[in-house]
């Protein structure tokens, strides 16, 4: 067994795999990133095909110990991004795609093409597609709304980029898996515990897939409130599922958070950058964590403003709460699940931390695991009432 060290959607990976292990199979069976499709397994159909260090490389007949600190991009790592976002909506326009498992690989593929394309010309990009087939289209649409993707880019005066913009080619060509990897890959140092003087660069500001708005009161006045959030180790003693790994410094903290939904329970372990701004009572917190058990990871984000409600004695706490996330974990954890979630989570930070500024503890004994079943129940309750309460109108008004 091998420990692979990469960056897989700009989120640093490390795993234990067998060295013949493609990377297809490595993202697919360990990451649980399973919009990367199999087909042929030989390199041929293109299904598989992804973004090593941005060049379109087919992970079928890519070994996973050859990708070692390379950067990897999935289909699911292009969400958010313009060109594919603007390749979907082409694609469903001009019905591109009818069973869609070629369209993860055609759509890394068709990308590509934009990017380098000077312009829509039908024979290029046909030839750029020709190494993703495709048993259900005839191609005419996915040629059209390539064409259609390019043409619009071009006229919104988005040049095409020489080579796509690459300045290396893939992960073997660029030297980053020379034998013996003496040298530490990026993947693995953004790991490792690091100075504060470059927690920055490690901890990257992101784009979050979801974004929640809370907010909460305090009996505290504002400064009172703001000098509690500089305390890292007291907040996060009132954080359920938080704990701390060493001592915290005033930019980075490390440690890991619980939390069970359903069947499933992780525990993720990582690092947060923490941003300050005593002029406008502000700051955020930026972290990444994975769960090696159900092989998921999360970046996420934690906005707060505070301010002022009668007269200075209590203080308004206004959260924002970005997160994305990827793996098993993903596939349970359904907005609808996590918004209340992140309420009783907020709720519960609440009190705690009301009970922490009173002078009195958290009165949290071990670090809370939410359950699925409990949540469950409350939307059950929920709705009882709400027919109850539509049955009670109904008679009224008879």
């Amino acid at each position: 067994m091998t420990t692979i060290a990469l960056s897989v959607n700009r989120r640093a990976v490390e795993v234990v795999a067998e060295p013949r292990t493609s990377l297809a199979d490595f993202v697919r069976d360990r990451l649980d990133l399973t919009g990367t499709h199999l087909g042929c397994e030989h390199g041929v159909c293109g299904a598989c095909t992804v973004l090593l260090d941005g060049v379109p490389a087919r992970s079928c007949i890519t070994y996973a110990v050859a990708c070692e600190g390379a950067d990897v991009t999935t289909i699911e790592g292009l969400d958010e991004d313009e060109i594919t976002a603007e390749l979907r909506a082409a694609f469903t326009r001009e019905h591109a795609l009818q069973c869609g498992y070629c369209t993860p690989g055609m759509l890394v593929s068709a990308r590509d093409l934009v990017l380098r394309l000077p312009d829509a010309d039908e024979r290029r990009i046909r030839v750029g597609l020709s190494g993703n087939l495709c048993r259900c289209t005839g191609y005419v649409g996915i040629v059209r709304a390539v064409q259609f993707v390019i043409e619009a880019r071009r006229a919104r005066n988005i040049a095409a980029l020489a080579d796509g913009g690459r300045t290396i080619l893939g992960p073997a060509g660029s030297g980053r898996a020379a034998p013996g990897r003496s040298e530490p890959s990026a993947a693995r140092m953004a790991l490792a515990p690091a100075p504060d003087s470059v927690a920055r660069d490690i901890i990257q500001d992101f784009t979050p897939a979801v974004v929640l708005a809370q907010s909460f009161t305090l009996a505290h006045p504002p400064a009172k409130v703001f000098a509690m959030f500089d305390d890292i180790a007291g907040v996060a003693s009132c954080l359920p599922g938080v704990s701390l790994r060493g001592t915290p410094s005033p930019e980075r903290v490390e440690g890991g958070f619980r939390v069970r939904l359903g069947p499933i329970a992780a525990a993720f372990q990582g690092a947060a950058r923490v941003e300050r701004d005593p002029a406008t009572l502000s700051g955020r917190i930026v972290g990444i964590g994975n769960d090696q058990r159900s092989h998921s990871a999360t970046q996420g984000e934690i906005r707060y403003r505070l301010l002022p409600l009668e007269g200075g004695a209590v203080t308004a706490v206004e959260l924002s709460i970005g997160y994305t996330l990827t793996g098993m974990f993903a596939q349970v954890g359904r907005p609808g699940l996590v918004r209340d979630l992140a309420k009783r989570l907020v709720a519960e930070f609440a009190a705690n931390l009301d009970r922490h500024m009173s002078g009195g503890s958290p009165g949290r004994p071990r670090p809370a695991e939410l359950s699925f079943w409990s949540i469950a129940s409350d939307v059950l309750r929920a709705r009882l009432a709400r027919m109850f309460s539509r049955i009670s109108k109904t008679k009224g008004a008879e």
